[in-house]
C-alpha cells in the first residue's frame, strides 16, 4: 500500500502545525485561590424600586406574547387561505 508523497507531507504538515497545549493539571497546579472573595453591588435597590422593575418587566413580557400570538396566528390564517386557493 504505498500512498505516494502525500501521506509523508500531511504527517509533516500536522507535526508542524501542532502547538503546545496546557493540560488542565497544570492549569490546576498554576491556579491560585482568593483568600476572600466578596461580591460589591454599590447600588441599593429599595422595595419600591424593585416592584416598579418587576412591573415592567412583566408588561414588556406580556406584549411581547401578545405580539408572538397575533404574528402566529395570523400566519397560520395566510397559510390556510393559501390552501384554500391551492385546491381551486
Amino acid at each position: 500500500m504505498s500512498f505516494g508523497g502525500s501521506a509523508a507531507a500531511m504527517i509533516a504538515s500536522i507535526k508542524a502545525n501542532k502547538k503546545r497545549r496546557i493540560s488542565t493539571f497544570e492549569k490546576l497546579k498554576n491556579f491560585k485561590k482568593a483568600k476572600k472573595s466578596t461580591l460589591l453591588f454599590p447600588n441599593k435597590a429599595t422595595k419600591k424600586d424593585l416592584k416598579e422593575i418587576r412591573e415592567r418587566i412583566q408588561q414588556q413580557n406580556k406584549t411581547s406574547f401578545i405580539k408572538k400570538v397575533v404574528a402566529i396566528i395570523s400566519a397560520l390564517v395566510v397559510l390556510y387561505f393559501l390552501m384554500r386557493l391551492d385546491s381551486y
